[in-house]
């Protein structure tokens, strides 16, 4: 994403503003130069794409193009929500910048730290310190952490995006970036976890390792009874 503008010279990329799951930018004319065509500033989505200069990003360099065309079809492109590197604008914008950001350092640290421990949930938090986890474990508090790290993902950039969209309101650049972090790191951090779980590794649940010395134990026989009872 930072490497892309720079393999281009100043000023090939003019300011965009296209749409999400879309290609917008792939020629300057026919079906896929939806973002040339526009010629209005009014719209929530496009502008006046001739007072900028067009842009076409299947002329680039098959790296630059590779990046551009990625952030034309992921991103909605906005100039006024994206930086510029040597005087081009970024393929995608401050909000993606985040959430790429943050899928990259969990995907990092994961690597480095996170492994199999039978369910989704207690293999997320191999990544933290035991002795971080060990009164998380002493009072069976899993479930409320497990939450509490989705809301942090999710909930910033629900309320950051979904006000910006029904009002007036536009957020800042480092609000986006971090907004989007969390969210990228909420998303990699429960999709490593997801791939990394497999029970088949142990014989049994009595091997897996967790903090506090906690263990997973099946439920009694007497436990079965009772419900199929109920």
């Amino acid at each position: 994403m930072f490497l892309a503008p720079l393999t281009l010279e100043e000023g090939t990329v003019p300011k965009l503003s296209g749409r999400a799951n879309a290609l917008d930018y792939m020629t300057e004319s026919g079906s896929f130069s939806w973002g040339n065509k526009q010629t209005s500033d009014n719209g929530k989505i496009g502008h006046n794409q001739e007072e900028h200069g067009f842009f076409s990003w299947s002329e680039l360099n098959p790296y630059a193009a590779a990046i551009y065309a990625f952030g034309d079809l992921n991103c909605h492109q906005k100039s006024e929500r994206s930086w510029e590197i040597n005087g081009n604008q970024m393929p995608v914008c401050t909000r993606d910048l985040g959430i790429f950001l943050g899928v990259f350092l969990i995907g990092i640290i994961w690597t480095r730290t996170g492994h199999n421990r039978w369910t989704i949930k207690d293999s997320m938090f191999s990544i933290i310190p035991d002795e971080k986890l060990d009164k998380i474990y002493e009072r069976n508090q899993r479930n409320l952490l497990f939450w509490g790290i989705g809301c942090l993902s999710v909930l910033p950039i629900l309320f950051d995006g979904g006000i910006q969209a029904i009002s007036n309101y536009e957020s800042g650049s480092l609000r986006r970036i971090i907004t989007g972090a969390l969210f990228g790191m909420g998303f990699m951090w429960f999709f490593c976890a997801s791939l990394s779980a497999k029970p088949s590794k142990f014989k049994d649940e009595s091997q897996v390792l967790l903090p506090a010395n906690a263990r997973f134990v099946q439920p009694s026989e007497e436990f079965h009874q009772d419900m199929s009872e109920e």
